[in-house]
């Protein structure tokens, strides 16, 4: 798994075509991005992370046994990357703006699962939002949408 992530994070710079690349990066990019969102304040909580295995196995259509490795892959994948647009440029070229937007509804999701929003956590999905070519008024709309699920 460590030198699929290693290829997948060498390799992703050098693809000019977007059909390139396996569903196992797109999954893994997008992964990477949904684990940073709820680490990046420092605290893994365990809903968080049962909802990231949530979202995850639902969009992906992933067996618990396959979620389950994803989320370690993307939590080192995470742990490697030097930047964001490692992941959001996988995403940006093999997604439609509509799938896009949904990554970033999912990452609401991720930063209201432990009822608390950080600023670390805010600052991240609009800039993950502005390199997936998410407008911010998309952006602002779907945190409105998820923060009124949230409660």
């Amino acid at each position: 798994m460590l030198a699929a992530i290693k290829r997948f994070l060498a390799d992703v710079g050098e693809r000019d075509d977007p059909l390139k690349g396996s569903d196992e990066e797109l999954q893994l990019a997008a992964a990477a991005l949904l684990f940073h969102v709820i680490a990046v304040d420092g605290v893994v909580s365990a809903e968080e992370r049962a909802m990231l295995t949530a979202l995850l196995a639902r969009r992906f259509a992933l067996a618990p046994v396959d979620v389950g490795s994803l989320v370690k892959a993307a939590e080192t994948a995470d742990a490697e990357a030097v930047d964001l647009f490692t992941f959001t440029s996988v995403l940006k070229r093999r997604m439609e703006p509509a799938e896009r937007e949904r990554v970033v509804e999912m990452m609401w999701k991720l930063v209201y699962a432990d009822g608390s929003v950080h600023e670390l956590e805010d600052n991240v999905v609009w800039r993950v939002a502005e390199l997936l070519g998410v407008p911010s008024r998309q952006r602002v709309l779907l945190k409105k949408a998820v923060r009124g699920d949230a409660g």
